[in-house]
């Protein structure tokens, strides 16, 4: 009959002196990486030095032209200061929020025809990456909301303070600034700039920032320092990014 082997694991002896400092030196070279990947994350300085905050193409041209200050102005912010909602621009009979349900939506059905009042639609939302069917109610339609991509209070504090009532208006209601989404991921984002929210979606932020961006060059708006580095980091990862067309 034949004799059966048996082959024993070796293991690791913790009391040999050898296989001590291997299992030392290993623990030590993944506490590096683990440091070297997240510090960049984590400390201003870090990026700059490992070039977090480089980014090519349009976007990050523009973004270069943007004046930088840290001690923004939100005295005397009130949201209705910027009239949204109360202008008809193209004078269709509706206001933006329409304009832009009826231009982002798919499958749009109107209140009846001839008007430009969105009964219903699709959404493919861009903050969250899911699809919501949008449906007029006062029990539905808070579920897709207009989101200024360049919020209202952050536009004040930028530069806005300064503007005539005309200027506010123009940019409260300018199609340019305005995206229909997910209500949650908007009331989540308030008047957050890009260095304190972005999107959920990943495969989006580059094109959110993009468009932050050229929001802000479009009315001369100020970056704080903060925002300007965040805008940086995203765009470091999409090369080229270009600044969305008005």
């Amino acid at each position: 009959m034949a004799r059966r082997t048996h082959f024993r694991k070796r293991r690791f002896n913790a009391s040999n002196p050898l296989e001590r400092v291997l299992i030392l030196l290993v623990i030590a070279a993944m506490v590096g990486v683990g440091i070297g990947l997240g510090l960049p994350m984590f400390s201003p300085t870090v990026s700059k030095i490992t070039g977090g905050y480089t980014a090519t193409g349009d976007a990050a041209d523009t973004l270069a032209t943007l004046v930088v200050d840290d001690q923004p102005d939100s005295s005397g912010y009130d949201r209705d200061l910027f009239g949204f909602r109360e202008t008809d621009d193209d004078g269709n009979g509706c206001d933006v929020r329409e304009d832009v349900l009826a231009r982002d939506l798919t499958d749009v059905v109107y209140k009846y025809p001839g008007s430009c009042k969105v009964q219903s639609g699709t959404l493919d939302d861009p903050y969250t990456g899911e699809t919501i069917q949008f449906v007029r109610g006062v029990d539905t339609s808070a579920l897709v909301q207009i989101d200024h991509v360049v919020a209202l209070a952050n536009a004040w504090q930028s530069g806005a303070r300064d503007w005539t009532t005309a200027e506010r208006y123009r940019f409260g209601n300018d199609s340019y600034n305005l995206l229909p989404v997910d209500g949650t991921a908007n009331q989540d984002k308030g008047s957050a700039s890009a260095a304190y929210w972005l999107p959920t979606n990943g495969d989006y932020r580059c094109s959110y920032v993009a468009r932050q961006i050229g929001v802000k060059a479009k009315y001369q708006l100020t970056v704080t320092s903060k925002e300007k580095d965040a805008m940086l980091t995203v765009l470091h990862s999409c090369p080229g990014q270009p600044v969305p067309e008005s």
